[in-house]
């Protein structure tokens, strides 16, 4: 089934994302001349990027096609823009009527077939034992200079001491990077085997099951082999790493984001929440300054402009208390006169953002440099 929105405008401004690209710090100057239509497209469908020089209550964050693309995703679909010059855009949503037939990916583990969905699968690994980081419940691996929960499909599946204390001694993995609504997963298996188009069959009422399994396909020998659920796969690792984080000695870093723009706290909170921190919301500097009293924190995230006091006066007025001193600051504003990020250096805020310039990965990296992992 196809959705499909056409206009009869100038179509995608490949200069403009070019220039937006190289202004975040997306693209260098050489890389941003070989950007061509298909690549300008892929820029526009990223989380955060907008070509838009201002922020207003509905555009210039970056969130309207990368929420139009999630939401395909979502329904098994896929999101296709095409644009020619001068003569318009059309964008299509793609969605399957029905998902009994599908492309999936044949893995094995521990002598058990079982078929993931081409749709979540993002990329294929190889992954040497010393590039997982291990703890006592959970592992994690880094995929795109982000931490991802690492998983073997074994353990998912049988939950057994022995196919733990037989995981330990690997030297090597294959994994399989799934990416569903609720984010990524590295599930890691004995071999990849191939791709091929099954027909998958719902299990009978009677077969008791996992919850990883969402149905089971017929091989050319006809016999069963299981349909994996790639919502349930990220969420089963997830748990399993969030398990260890509340285990671990180390309490995750607690950011306070502080912003009266509803939509504007959403976004970042998701952003690192995604990340792995934990997040509390303000709605106004002065209910962050009472909850930055009343708890400890690794990070504040502050909006400038609000009603009352502002995010200049709340850096302030955190760097004249001996307690709230050390914690660092990120202003988030839509200023970027030279005046503004010195005032915001002379407050003692440790990074200044620009709301027409966010970019998510940008604010992770600083996250991780003044706070840490979480």
């Amino acid at each position: 089934m196809v959705f499909a929105c056409r206009d009869d405008g100038r179509g995608i401004d490949v200069e403009s994302v070019r220039r937006a690209a190289i202004q975040r710090g997306l693209l260098s100057p050489s890389a941003a001349a070989d950007l061509d239509l298909d690549g300008a497209i892929r820029m526009i469908l990223r989380g955060g990027f907008t070509t838009r020089e201002s922020v207003d209550e509905i555009s210039g964050r970056g969130i309207g096609l990368d929420a139009a693309r999630e939401a395909a995703e979502k329904l098994k679909g896929r999101l296709e823009i095409r644009s020619e010059p001068g003569a318009g855009t059309t964008i299509e949503i793609r969605v399957p009527v029905s998902l009994s037939a599908l492309m999936a990916l044949e893995v094995e583990s521990a002598n058990t077939v079982a078929a993931i969905p081409i749709s979540a699968v993002r990329r294929t690994l190889r992954i040497a034992a010393s590039d997982v980081a291990r703890s006592a419940d959970s592992k994690t691996i880094l995929f795109d200079g982000e931490p991802v929960p690492f998983l073997p499909l074994n353990r998912a599946l049988l939950a057994s001491a022995a196919s733990a204390a037989l995981d330990s001694k690997r030297p090597a993995w294959s994994a399989v990077i799934v990416e569903s609504a609720g984010g990524r997963a590295a599930i890691a298996v004995d071999r990849l085997r191939a791709a091929a188009n099954i027909v998958v069959r719902p299990l009978p009422r009677s077969a008791r099951s996992s919850a990883l399994v969402s149905g089971a396909s017929l091989n050319a020998e006809g016999d069963p082999q299981l349909v994996l659920d790639p919502e349930a796969l990220v969420a089963r690792a997830k748990r399993a790493h969030a398990r260890d984080v509340e285990t671990a000695p180390r309490k995750r870093a607690c950011v306070l984001v502080i912003d009266d723009s509803l939509t504007t706290r959403m976004l970042e909170q998701s952003i690192l929440e995604s990340a792995g921190y934990e997040v509390e919301i303000a709605t106004s500097a002065e209910e962050g300054l009472e909850k930055a009293r009343a708890r400890q924190y690794g990070l504040f995230l502050v909006d400038v402009e609000m009603p009352g006091m502002n995010g200049f006066e709340f850096v302030s007025r955190t760097r004249a208390d001996a307690r709230l001193s050390k914690v660092p600051a990120i202003l988030v504003t839509s200023r970027n006169a030279p005046e503004d990020r010195r005032r915001g250096e002379q407050a003692g805020a440790s990074a200044y953002i620009v709301k027409g310039e966010f970019d998510q990965n940008y604010l992770l990296r600083m996250t991780r440099e003044l706070v840490g992992w979480a």
